[in-house]
């Protein structure tokens, strides 16, 4: 289970896609859309990035910033990005300790297949650093349209 609103966020530091130590506290001041996806180039996440790709001038224009974090490598992410022209930061989270730390690493199945992974799911956190809004069990096609409808008020 994810953890809850209304709370602070968990600080951490993670790589991006070219290597360099991103902390959460540093995007203090701004508000942050921190989500989480299983894995870079497969169906749903990509259309995921897609979707925040084609209304990133809307977050920008709400001064939102956005942070994908998968266990994928720096590598991986590097690739993702740069095939699918993504505006944003890919963090890279391999030994998954920000997923447990975020509650959203788990068992999963798919397709009678038992496996762990990540739950798509996204932290809205506001300037203060605060959880605004989590978004669990996120549809990759619609859920950039849904962040911006919570943002728009």
């Amino acid at each position: 289970m994810p953890i809850q609103e209304n709370i602070t966020a968990p600080n951490f530091t993670l790589p991006d896609e070219n290597g360099v130590e991103h902390k959460l506290s540093d995007y203090r001041g701004k508000p942050v859309l921190l989500y989480f996806y299983p894995k870079d180039n497969t169906s749903g996440c990509t259309t995921e990035a897609c979707n925040f790709r084609d209304d990133y001038s809307d977050y920008e224009n709400s001064d939102v910033i956005i942070l994908g974090v998968s266990p994928d490598s720096s590598k991986s992410h590097l690739k993702f990005k740069e095939k699918y022209e993504l505006p944003f930061t890919l963090l890279a989270d391999e030994g998954h300790k920000v997923c447990d730390l975020y509650g959203v690493w788990g068992l999963k199945k798919f397709m009678g297949r038992e496996y762990e992974g990540v739950f798509r799911t996204s932290f809205l956190i506001n300037a203060e650093g605060v959880i605004q809004k989590v978004f669990e069990n996120v549809k990759p096609a619609s859920h950039s349209k849904e962040v911006l409808a919570i943002l728009e008020g």
